[in-house]
């Protein structure tokens, strides 16, 4: 089953990631420089207007220096 960045499970993956990157105490810009992407397109995944994929997560949990294998624990919770 192939979803929609618009699905329901995926906005809660949006917010799971923007409270990831607060709670690292980031701006958009700062990660986006530490994955190497532009402002925009963290904030376009953010807005659900660009897909995320799992190595991505993984890049984006490591560049708020958070363990990825602890973070998906809590966006499983999450409904995701």
């Amino acid at each position: 089953m192939l979803l929609s960045i618009h699905h329901r499970r995926y906005e809660v993956l949006r917010k799971h990631l923007r409270a990831i990157r607060l709670t690292a105490g980031l701006t958009q810009a700062e990660l986006g420089a530490r994955l190497k992407v532009d402002q925009s397109y963290v904030s376009k995944v953010e807005r659900g207007e660009r897909y995320m994929d799992v190595l991505f997560y993984l890049d984006w949990c490591r560049a708020c220096k958070l363990r990825p294998e602890s973070t998906i624990v809590d966006l499983i919770k999450a409904g995701a």
